[in-house]
């Protein structure tokens, strides 16, 4: 690392959650009405506030889609920048969603609104691992799939009889799970609203990931093809973001699924594993149905990491090849890396970002190593002695929250930090940006939107022009991949590529 990490733009709205009020006259929670939250979170001050008004809570408005239509639902994010939830009226209920880093937050709003008068429900990945740390901050908990006892627990609320805790299955068929309801968002508040899910679970089951958290049983499954298209529809929207883990585990439903999106105008990003690449011609379908871009979880260019990680993914040497194969379709890239596995020393960030903008991936999204509590890896840590603490609002994966091998915590928060620094400047999006000139002029408006413009973001969102600001770039961004797919379906061509030979043991 060469350059100096200098002091990012970080706002109080960006890491300090909103204060809530005491109302003066208490009163009575209005029946069957139920209020939703997405808690805050403080943010990543070195990555885009941008990102996180993307898309709406998804599991909150599937939650809105079971509840029963005697029942009145509202939806609340916190992160939206309108202030604390609204206790006028005062619901009956109380749904909150628990991600780890908004643990204590969603501990204090449901004192606040138990204090008040109203039921308080928790669910979400938090919950999910650490249960029994939840349990005395709530009148009830929901394990797993809590759209499968949505209902139950309303009823029970009703009669009294709530239980403090409910477990909902994966198993039971994901195709028959109604789409999200929408009608209780503003589309202005976000980037887009079509935040979807075709796909449930994922082939990999890597020691960090919270899919991998004991207990938590969710077998892949797949939603009707048509379905999911009839929803996007629906949403209005030009751009979609599907939000599953891996839209590619079954590579026969995703080239269905790009069948019947073809001939929709839309245009749409997803996640999926690099392997997909080992067809180039699904790839190529991909392009043709609207995919402009792919979030793609490399995580380390080092293959000892992988390793040990047991992330199953093609060797890192022959990742630049299949990289070039989504940009020969159009479709960008935004790579995700981890830093601070075993196999890791200080060198590990200069090295990372100079492979970045040698192979022009249009984005990078940077991760500190996070032992997540109920991994493999939180398992690991915690028996070698390695964990520093057990505070969860700072394992946001910009923290170092354990004793690395080879370099100290400073030193690995350091060089996260310099990362991202280095990879939005502007010689990097420079650097990294792609070969056809009638690409650039949209890769500069949203690389410089992106990150560049973090000082107007809290005013964009405060004010809710999100949808306003972005729709523009996404409308062009859109009529410019039309013309693109036509060239697409001109040339039929098959697509051969070789694959790079790994010597043994690399």
């Amino acid at each position: 690392m060469t350059d100096q990490c200098h002091p990012p733009f970080f706002p109080e709205c960006m890491r300090v959650a909103p204060a809530l009020s005491n109302p003066v006259f208490p009163r009575a929670p209005k029946p069957r009405s139920v209020l939703l939250i997405n808690p805050f979170y403080p943010k990543s001050p070195y990555n885009s506030f941008g990102k996180h008004v993307l898309t709406p809570a998804h599991s909150l408005l599937s939650l809105a889609s079971v509840t029963p239509d005697n029942w009145e639902a509202r939806f609340w994010d916190e992160n939206l920048l309108q202030g604390a939830p609204p206790v006028n009226p005062l619901p009956s209920v109380v749904g909150i969603t628990v991600m780890i880093t908004c643990a204590s937050r969603a501990r204090e709003l449901s004192a606040y609104y138990r204090n008040l008068g109203a039921k308080v429900i928790l669910g979400g990945s938090h919950v999910q691992s650490c249960p029994d740390e939840m349990t005395d901050c709530c009148d009830a908990l929901v394990l797993g799939n809590g759209v499968r006892v949505w209902r139950e627990i309303l009823e029970d609320c009703e009669k009294s009889v709530l239980k403090k805790r409910y477990i909902g299955s994966y198993r039971e068929p994901f195709r028959e799970e109604p789409a999200p309801r929408r009608d209780i968002i503003s589309q202005c508040d976000f980037l887009t609203t079509a935040s979807l899910i075709a796909t449930r679970g994922c082939h990999n089951r890597c020691r960090f990931c919270i899919l991998s958290t004991k207990g938590l049983i969710m077998p892949r499954q797949v939603r009707d093809a048509q379905i999911v298209v009839e929803e996007f529809l629906s949403t209005g929207e030009p751009y979609g973001v599907f939000i599953d883990n891996n839209l590619g585990s079954d590579r026969k439903y995703l080239r269905d699924l790009c069948r019947a999106l073809k001939s929709i105008g839309k245009i749409w990003s997803a996640a999926v594993s690099i392997d997909i690449t080992d067809d180039p011609e699904l790839v190529r379908a991909m392009a043709e149905a609207g995919c402009t871009g792919v979030f793609v979880g490399f995580e380390s260019i080092r293959g000892a990491n992988l390793k040990e990680a047991d992330k199953k993914s093609p060797h890192p040497l022959d990742y630049s090849r299949r990289i070039r194969i989504f940009h020969r379709f159009g479709v960008q890239v935004n790579g995700s890396f981890v830093f601070g596995f075993d196999h890791d020393d200080k060198s590990v960030f200069e090295r990372t970002v100079r492979w970045i903008e040698k192979n022009r991936l249009e984005c990078a999204t940077y991760h500190i190593l996070t032992p997540y509590p109920g991994t493999p890896l939180f398992d690991k840590f915690d028996s070698e002695g390695r964990l520093l603490h057990q505070n969860w609002d700072l394992y946001d994966s910009a923290h170092a929250v354990f004793r690395p091998l080879l370099m100290t915590t400073e030193e690995l928060e350091e060089g996260y930090q310099w990362s991202y620094e280095r990879t939005f400047s502007l010689s990097s999006i420079w650097a990294r940006r792609p070969e056809r000139i009638s690409e650039l002029p949209g890769y500069l408006a949203m690389s410089l939107l992106y990150k560049h413009t973090n000082f107007l973001w809290p005013f964009v969102i405060r004010r809710r022009l999100t949808h306003l600001v972005w729709r523009p770039l996404v409308e062009l961004a859109r009529r410019r991949h039309l013309r693109y797919r036509k060239t697409l379906s001109g040339n039929e061509k098959k697509i051969k590529t070789t694959p790079v030979m790994v010597p043994p043991g690399v």
